[in-house]
């Protein structure tokens, strides 16, 4: 598919969102504003917002654990998301879920899953589930490279196969598991050929460019819809940071980083937008109008209050009094 310029802008003030996003997380998390950890993929947003312009309103999407891209890109707000962050009762889980199981059933956001692979299993429940009711529903699951090597990620492929599922299997392929490098934990160059050995189709894409991303997923929606069952797409991505905070990145070289920033998706989608007639003064404002939403949405989630002690145990289970 051909993005609009309309399509373009949107995708680009979408990716400063999910970025501008991620830096403030980092900032948070480093100034001991919220507890446990969290995983970014800063430099990987065109991927999620490349996925969600090749979709229709009401597919879902499955992320992983390092999910704030999709909860964003899916139309979660970035107040809801802070709060959620920092434990607030405003947060999109009434600061339950925290950074890694942030999610919506009103906007299609199964929330995320800290175990490997985990999510794929349940989008392919999702699937099914559409597939009885004769929906036109389409589910994207989204996971990184590693855990194509989980027993999970083999059976959920088996499965969509045999039974037509209308699923999309959407590898980030950022060049490292954690810390462990593609190279060494599997003999193929590209991930996308075992698609093959279950009978579906397999794409690499340009992970770095959200029209390429929005293109593929397109496809493989229609694809989906038509009756016609799964595709794997292995999006080609690069993560700026590290895996986790603490992470310094001893793993890679400094030009490896600096080559892959080259590329950088927001850029990219800047230089279009330019290429198209927008003036370098339209696209400031879209950052300055990004920049201003981010900063607002930030300073009224730290002054949300936290919950209410005495629901602690609302949502742990429906037979608990409490929980209601």
């Amino acid at each position: 598919m051909s993005l609009s310029t309309q399509q373009l802008e949107e995708a680009y003030a979408e990716m400063l969102r999910i970025r501008g996003f991620e830096e403030r997380a980092q900032e948070l998390y480093a100034k001991l504003h919220f507890k446990g950890s969290t995983h970014l993929g800063i430099g990987q947003e065109a991927v999620a917002v490349g996925a969600r312009l090749g979709l229709q309103e009401g597919d879902l999407v499955a992320p992983t654990y390092r999910g704030h891209a999709y909860a964003l890109a899916w139309g979660m707000t970035s107040f809801s998301l802070f709060a959620e962050l920092l434990g607030r009762e405003a947060g999109s889980n009434h600061g339950r879920g925290g950074s890694k199981h942030m999610g919506s059933a009103e906007l299609g956001v199964i929330p995320g899953n800290a175990i490997v692979a985990a999510n794929l299993p349940i989008a392919c429940g999702t699937a099914l589930r559409a597939k009885m009711d004769g929906d036109d529903e389409v589910t994207v699951v989204v996971f990184g490279d590693g855990a194509t090597n989980q027993a999970a990620f083999h059976e959920a492929m088996n499965l969509a196969a045999v039974w037509d599922l209308p699923v999309i299997f959407l590898c980030e392929n950022n060049l490292y598991s954690e810390m462990t490098p593609i190279k060494d934990a599997v003999k193929v160059d590209e991930l996308s050929i075992r698609a093959s050995a279950y009978g579906m189709p397999g794409v690499r894409v340009d992970g770095m460019s959200v029209g390429a991303v929005a293109d593929v997923v397109s496809q493989a929606a229609a694809r989906a819809r038509a009756g016609q069952g799964p595709t794997f797409i292995e999006a080609m991505t690069y993560r700026y940071c590290g895996h986790m905070p603490g992470d310094m990145c001893d793993y890679r070289t400094r030009e490896e980083e600096a080559e892959w920033k080259s590329r950088d998706a927001i850029e990219a989608c800047e230089a279009l937008l330019v290429a198209g007639g927008k003036t370098p003064a339209e696209t400031a404002a879209i950052r300055e109008r990004v920049e201003q939403e981010l900063n607002a949405a930030e300073a009224e989630a730290l002054a949300s209050p936290l919950p209410d002690p005495s629901t602690i145990s609302r949502g742990a289970a429906a037979w608990m009094e409490t929980s209601r």
